[in-house]
């Protein structure tokens, strides 16, 4: 199957919860991370750095979320910005997820660098078993969105 769009016709602007990826070069973890905003109504945003959401692995990852999720650029995302880091950060589960919400998730290897880490309000880890050094960054940025919905439902 073929496609033909133009990339300027691609949903633009910020939702009230939006993931802001910084650096994420692994254009699969960019693509899933749009099929994970998608599913629960969060936007993008992205760094000069990341993987182009539009390239053909993004694309397959993204399974057409990227024709949907809105975009933005990284520093164009709205309300309190809570860190996803490996550890040493608030359990999420305890984290204050009202209002506008950006999670700001690293670059696959190096994480968060000390100046992207200030500008965020706070730093959530999710909890991990035995010894697992780290989730991948598409995996946590799709378990901060479930946890926000979850407390929606509840």
């Amino acid at each position: 199957m073929i496609g033909v769009f133009r990339r300027d016709d691609l949903p633009r602007g910020a939702r009230s919860t939006v993931l802001a990826l910084w650096h994420v070069a692994d254009p699969g973890n960019v693509g899933t991370l749009l099929r994970s905003a998608d599913a629960f109504g969060a936007g993008v945003a992205l760094s000069p750095g990341c993987a182009d959401l539009i390239g053909p692995k993004a694309l397959r990852a993204s399974m057409g979320a990227v024709f949907r999720v809105p975009t933005s650029a990284f520093d164009e995302a709205p309300g309190r910005r809570i860190a996803l880091v490996p550890r040493g950060g608030t359990p999420l589960s305890g984290a204050q997820l009202d209002g506008p919400i950006t999670f700001v998730l690293g670059a696959e290897r190096e994480g968060l660098p000390s100046e992207v880490l200030a500008r965020c309000d706070e730093r959530a880890s999710i909890p991990q078993r035995g010894d697992v050094q780290s989730l991948n960054v598409a995996m946590a940025g799709t378990i901060a969105l479930y946890e926000l919905a979850r407390r929606a439902r509840s």
